[in-house]
């Protein structure tokens, strides 16, 4: 397991939770100003410097619930609400999206440019804000800073880590099942033609070599795919081409997209409960929650402003259908951590999320959803 992986992970997801963000609030036709200040309000959060900081230090992956959590915050980082059913779509399509360009990547170290991809779009989803814009170019630096220097061998052990982390992760896309590049069951179909990885060949030669290294022999083949060499290599600098495509936005032509339950994601909810007997890594999951929430900064929408729900389905009727159907186990309602032998800790931890609420009056037509979800009121 990488201890460099977290970054990656984090930002791309982020990176795919705005994508749908952006698309929804053009569906349902929200008015521009308060869209603009959506997108602004939660990317200033996602790249806080003091979130940032803490995000790059050298550490373990943690539990899909602990992360979903920090997602959780950030969606409700302004004046936007999602409902628990919304939520839960959003965070599906946000790691199925990732999943899939993780796995078609041509080579390890492809995935930063799959980040970089992701940040050249929130750039210019903010290209009217220089002072986000600034936050996020330095993230791009400590990026750059971070990874250059990885050998291919480290690129493969956090693309590894990535694959473990998402491996019983099999949600249908409508978008992918449309495109033929996911079955049935939710598992992802992988191409056997197109660019092969930049600074390899093209299958069809295999050579034989003498104990003096001099080539003694050819054989060519025939290969069932139609392989091409790329062009160039993508820019690993912070302006270029990136080459690669995986990572752009696939919601900028507008198509609905709804997610459902594989049957084998389905079997795998009986086994997915929290165990409710200690886990030995809760004081380590509940110190990673504390770090990062501490450094979310969450801005508080005035006096003027109102709320408003975003719904990531067509209608009502279909929220309320997904929330009923969605099995329990596979909902991100508590985060079970053991924290009873850790009241210090746990005051911590109260107030920084008494910090993080959202006191917002709401109006009595408000309608349902408004409210922050309650992930971590189990604890």
């Amino acid at each position: 397991m990488s201890a460099r992986t977290l970054p990656l992970l984090f930002l791309n997801l982020g990176g795919e939770m705005l994508y749908i963000l952006d698309q929804r609030l053009r569906a349902q036709s929200i008015p521009g100003e308060k869209a603009r200040k959506v997108m602004n309000d939660i990317i200033t959060t996602m790249f806080n410097k003091k979130f940032m900081e803490e995000l790059f230090k050298p550490q373990e992956l943690y539990s899909k619930k602990a992360l979903r959590t920090v997602y959780d915050r950030l969606a409700h980082a302004s004046i936007m609400r999602l409902n628990q059913a919304s939520m839960d779509k959003l965070y599906d399509l946000m790691t199925m999206a990732f999943k899939y360009q993780v796995l078609l990547c041509p080579r390890p170290k492809d995935i930063l440019l799959v980040t970089f991809n992701h940040l050249d779009a929130i750039k210019d989803f903010i290209r009217d804000s220089p002072g986000i814009l600034n936050q996020v170019d330095e993230t791009f630096r400590q990026l750059i800073e971070t990874y250059s220097c990885l050998s291919a061998g480290e690129f493969q052990l956090i693309r590894q880590t990535l694959l473990i982390f998402f491996q019983d992760m099999h949600i249908r896309v409508s978008i992918f099942l449309k495109d033929k590049v996911q079955n049935s069951n939710g598992r992802f179909v992988l191409p056997i033609s197109g660019p092969v990885p930049w600074g390899t060949e093209v299958p069809g030669l295999i050579r034989v070599f003498n104990h003096n290294g001099d080539e003694v022999k050819r054989t060519e083949f025939t290969t069932d795919g139609n392989y091409v060499t790329p062009q160039r290599e993508g820019s690993f600098d912070l302006y270029g081409d990136r080459v690669l495509k995986l990572g752009t936005n696939m919601y900028s032509v507008s198509r609905p997209v709804e997610t459902h339950m594989s049957g084998s994601s389905k079997n795998l909810a009986s086994h997915a409960k929290e165990n409710i007997v200690p886990n030995p890594l809760a004081k380590e999951e509940l110190n990673f929650l504390a770090r990062l929430l501490g450094g979310l900064e969450i801005n508080k929408p005035g006096g003027s402003e109102t709320g408003f729900r975003l719904n990531l389905f067509t209608t009502d009727e279909e929220e309320e259908h997904a929330a009923l159907t969605r099995p329990e186990e596979l909902s991100y309602k508590v985060i079970n951590i053991e924290a009873t032998q850790e009241p210090g800790r746990r005051a911590e931890l109260s107030r920084i999320l008494g910090e993080l609420e959202v006191a917002e009056p709401r109006p009595p037509s408000a309608g349902k959803g408004e409210d922050l979800l309650a992930l971590m009121d189990g604890l």
